[in-house]
């Protein structure tokens, strides 16, 4: 058998292969993966082409088809890296099994192994890429009680490791907008741009500084902008154009959401990732609970992206979002499989099912059948601020993800008029951030309670924020009325 060349990775890490060329291509493809990138995948099976017993470079591509919603194809490509994992280092082995661990479903040995490994190796950058996957992922479902500061906490022991290298310093800006160091996060992002301009990864990070700042102006201006040049087939292109359509609605722009989501997020505009589901079930539901009225968009489409909900398991991100399409078309079959389905982990000891995910589900059903109380009911103990750890946030994603289910509790509240629980919530979030939208939910709060010159307030801030707000919309409708009241409540008893 020919002897393995000896050739290093991009962090001079050796990479067992017969080819220098392969090589080539391998490193090639993981930058693009880094920087999330069109073009990866193609590398990785070129990499393999040039040269077939390329272990590492198979295990890359395993990886890759499960995010792409290719299970059968993963499980078949990281069996074809095993077979080929004899004669290979131990580092590359280890990348091996832990991504084997991965497609398996297995998400929590997955990140124990990857954390063992980066404290051996603590510049393998895919598997630092990972394991931030799996803490967004809530561990493929099994939940991660004290994320993301346990993802920080990983990143920050890697950063003298990495220095100014740009696909670190991308993915620890993530780790620090999410524990609220908005201004590190930025200047994380900033850097890593300067030196990879490309790396949607800094790009999608620097969005959440502007969504966490309340700044949707500058947020869309800088998306809007960078997105232009980002390449559409890459299935990353949906959920950054996500973050546009979310700036626009915070904006009280509908019309431009709905255009970003029928030109970019629909699930059936171009191929796309099952994993795309958060993104265009959110973004459909927000459409519908904003402006409390149905969306002018079909569901059935975003349904069938959550069908693998109910055909089997899967991380408590996508199982919550499933349940949004099938509350958003009253599809009580399948989203009476699914609450089975998590019922039964839940009778098994799946704490996360119990806690967590499946009362959020039900949560969500009973808000889709107009059943707020019960809403309540289910939701408000996910949101208790005297428990010991963030509940939601077990479930993986990000705070910019998280806050629609947040919002439907602030809506059930409205809607059965427990004013003073929204506007407990409301308060809170405005002392992180502006939000036009929560002004004129706490200023509906406080008119329908009778306190006529704490909503003028409240709703004047809304108003100037939504000045060039879609004026046919509902909500500036509603918007309008109620400073009308509340004017006139104040001139009635001046």
């Amino acid at each position: 058998m020919q002897k393995s060349l000896q050739i290093k990775d991009r962090y001079e890490l050796p990479i067992t292969t017969l080819s220098s060329q392969a090589a080539t291509y391998y490193v090639d493809g993981l930058d693009l993966f880094l920087s999330q990138n069109y073009g990866s995948e193609e590398r990785f099976q070129k990499a393999t082409a040039t040269d077939e017993r390329f272990a590492i470079a198979y295990g890359a591509l395993a990886i890759l088809h499960m995010y792409g919603g290719r299970l059968e194809k993963a499980k078949d490509t990281i069996k074809q890296a095993r077979s080929l994992s004899v004669g290979v280092s131990r580092r590359e082995q280890h990348q091996i099994d832990a991504i084997t661990h991965i497609i398996e479903g297995e998400g929590r040995r997955a990140l124990a192994l990857i954390q063992e490994h980066l404290s051996e190796f603590p510049r393998d950058a895919l598997m630092m890429r990972l394991a931030q996957r799996l803490f967004v992922l809530g561990c493929s479902g099994a939940g991660v009680k004290n994320y993301p500061a346990e993802l920080f906490a990983l990143l920050k022991s890697l950063a003298s490791a990495y220095g100014d290298d740009w696909a670190f310093l991308g993915s620890y800006s993530f780790a620090n907008h999410e524990t609220g160091l908005l201004t590190d996060a930025f200047h994380l992002a900033e850097r890593s741009l300067q030196t990879r301009p490309t790396n949607a990864i800094a790009s999608h990070s620097i969005a959440h500084v502007f969504f966490e700042r309340g700044d949707h102006s500058g947020g869309a201006d800088f998306l809007g902008h960078w997105i232009q040049s980002y390449d559409s087939r890459e299935p990353y292109h949906v959920h950054l154009s996500w973050h546009v359509a979310l700036f626009a609605l915070a904006m009280g722009h509908y019309k431009e959401a709905v255009n970003i989501y029928e030109t970019n997020i629909r699930p059936s505009v171009i191929l796309k990732s099952p994993i795309s589901l958060s993104d265009s079930a959110s973004l459909m539901w927000r459409l519908y609970i904003y402006p409390d009225s149905p969306p002018p968009l079909t569901w059935t489409i975003v349904q069938q992206q959550a069908l693998p909900a109910v055909e089997g398991p899967g991380p408590a991100f996508r199982d919550a979002h499933a349940a949004l399409a099938f509350a958003g078309l009253a599809d009580n079959v399948y989203m009476g499989r699914l609450i089975d389905r998590l019922s039964v982990l839940a009778d098994k000891g799946d704490v996360l099912a119990a806690d967590v995910t499946l009362p959020l589900v039900r949560g969500i059903e009973a808000f889709g059948h107009g059943a707020y109380t019960d809403t309540i009911r289910f939701m408000e103990p996910i949101f208790d601020p005297r428990a010991r750890m963030d509940q939601l946030s077990r479930i993986g994603g990000s705070h910019a993800q998280r806050e629609v289910f947040e919002d439907t509790l602030v809506a059930a509240y409205l809607k059965t008029e427990n004013f003073h629980k929204a506007e407990t919530i409301l308060r809170k979030r405005l002392k992180r951030r502006e939000s036009a939208r929560d002004y004129f939910w706490l200023g509906h709060a406080q008119a329908n309670k009778g306190e006529s010159a704490a909503a003028k307030v409240n709703l004047s801030k809304a108003t100037k924020q939504w000045q060039d707000a879609d004026h046919d919309s509902h909500e500036m409708s509603t918007l309008k009325s109620l400073v009308k009241r509340t004017g006139s409540l104040e001139a009635t008893r001046e």
